[in-house]
């Protein structure tokens, strides 16, 4: 069987992605929950809060350790598998990279060897300064990394150049504030506080289980509890902006999520569950709840959530409108360094919103203008994601978003009456549930980057054309060596975690005010 290079690539950072993506959520979420019980020793001076944090702190460093070492390799990809794609958007999608790395990395690295050694020779409030640096460096690296990955989803800002055949910024704070970024942003880290929250309260829950560091696994309840409900009210309010969003800026990854083929009269219902084929193009045994899909996509009772099919209609004429664009291109680049006749530059700029779709066509003929009818229909088609596991992976995402929700919601009341040990069926559903909170981060990465497919940047940029021209087997024995070295990383990460967790605190904490 013949290999795929863009398959492969594509393969490729995906499975460094998800692995790390495993270590993010942990490491973001536990930096807050630092924050937290240290700012709690400050204030009390109990010292069974000092221990709470150095213990989770230990767990917060294996876990930063493991994610800086799977996700260096992420970011060398973009010149080693991308490369097309680091020529056409580097000037732009480089910035936020940059700064993530000037800013934000460097401020969390330099602050975490403090954390951990700084204990003894600064004061407390000093100390907590330190723990601050690092939380605020946990988030200001995701900010940065998803107002890149926002612009991947939603191109502002910047604007394709024919001179220089890239796309260049125009206006870096309309990059800065996009609002498809900033709501990734903040769903994102709402999720990762649920992650964090949900492994606290797992890790307690054992320690009660087993009768051993009580204090400490009490008051972790507590602070996982509370922090964790609010985050998983929050993610859920975030995700109905994503949502929103979404129908305004990825209109086929809406009608993809939901397995909806055709325009529904508004408002649109929301497809419980149901078996989407794309054969035939319809969703199977659909079980729907009238009005809420629409009330979520549109926030209204008369705006259409559009199908896959009118979608791909549409697809059709961007693609006839993109093909002009690519003729004009041409024609632009022949004159060059020439003046370009006014009315080719008007022609051009009216149809250069759909470059990239006529860039579909290259998977099919070397050049568009040479596409027929059937490459134009096939190229369109193309525009629509891989509707089975978008659809399920969504749903997977949700339904465990609402389940964090009650079980934070219950842990939360318990606090509150102080009988987390009365129930230890629930300490047990509580310690089972640790690996859910990332199952579910991975679930909402694959609906954010498989969902824009066939696109590495919305309507810009076809991933097709954007990888370099590698050998396929390189590409192959790259993607075995990472798997195992990645696999070893976790398996070492995993392993120093569970031993960290049954040697426990330093200390048992005499502490019991």
């Amino acid at each position: 069987m013949e290999l795929d290079i863009v398959s492969l690539s594509r393969l490729q950072f995906a499975l460094t992605a998800l692995y790390h993506f495993i270590f993010v959520p942990l490491t973001l979420g536990l930096s807050v929950v630092l924050v937290i019980m240290e700012t709690m020793y400050v204030m009390s001076g109990r010292t069974v809060w000092r221990d709470m944090t150095q213990f989770w702190g230990k767990l917060f460093g294996i876990s930063f350790a493991v994610g800086v070492a799977t996700g260096i390799v992420m970011e060398f990809q973009f010149g080693m598998n991308w490369s097309y794609y680091s020529l056409y958007v580097g000037d732009v999608f480089g910035a936020p990279l940059a700064l993530e790395g000037l800013m934000a990395f460097f401020l969390e690295a330099t602050f975490v060897g403090l954390f951990f050694f700084g204990w003894d020779k600064l004061s407390k409030r000093k100390h907590l300064f330190v723990t601050w640096c690092v939380a605020a460096g946990s988030n200001f690296s995701a900010l940065w990394i998803l107002i890149a990955n926002g612009w991947m989803q939603n191109p502002v800002g910047a604007q394709f150049n024919p001179e220089t055949m890239r796309m260049e910024m125009t206006n870096f704070m309309e990059t800065l504030m996009n609002p498809v970024a900033q709501a990734k942003f903040v769903h994102t880290a709402s999720a990762a506080y649920v992650t964090a929250a949900v492994f606290v309260l797992g890790v307690s829950s054992w320690y009660l289980l087993k009768g051993r560091h009580v204090q400490l696994a009490r008051r972790s309840m507590v602070v996982a509890a509370s922090f964790g409900l609010a985050s998983a009210l929050s993610v859920v309010v975030l995700g109905d902006e994503s949502g929103y969003l979404t129908t305004d800026h990825q209109k086929m990854k809406l009608a993809a999520m939901e397995g909806m083929w055709e325009t529904e009269p508004a408002p649109a219902p929301f497809t419980v569950v149901g078996i989407p084929d794309k054969q035939a193009r319809e969703t199977r045994y659909a079980v729907q709840v009238p009005w809420v899909m629409g009330l979520i996509g549109t926030r209204s009772l008369t705006r259409e959530i559009k199908g896959v099919n009118e979608l791909v209609s549409h697809a059709r004429d961007q693609i006839q409108d993109g093909i002009q664009a690519y003729d004009d291109l041409q024609d632009i680049r022949a004159t060059y360094p020439d003046e370009v006749d006014t009315e080719l530059a008007d022609s051009f700029n009216e149809n250069s919103h759909a470059l990239g779709y006529a860039l579909l066509l290259k998977r099919y003929v070397d050049d568009p203008r040479e596409a027929t009818d059937e490459h134009i229909d096939k190229a369109a088609w193309d525009t629509v994601p891989a509707v089975g596991p978008l659809f399920w992976t969504f749903r997977v995402m949700v339904g465990l978003g609402f389940f964090f929700i009650l079980l934070t919601g219950t842990f939360f009341v318990l606090s509150a009456r102080r009988r987390l040990g009365a129930h230890p069926w629930l300490l047990k559903v509580a310690l089972w549930s640790i690996p859910l909170p990332f199952l579910a981060a991975e679930c909402g990465w694959i609906v954010a980057e498989v969902g824009r497919q066939p696109w590495v940047i919305e309507s810009v940029l076809p991933t097709a054309v954007a990888v370099s021209n590698l050998s396929p087997q390189h590409v192959l024995m790259t993607i075995i060596g990472f798997v195992l070295m990645y696999t070893i990383l976790l398996i070492i990460a995993v392993t120093l975690s569970l031993r960290v967790v049954r040697k426990g605190p330093a200390e048992e904490t005499s502490d019991t005010g």
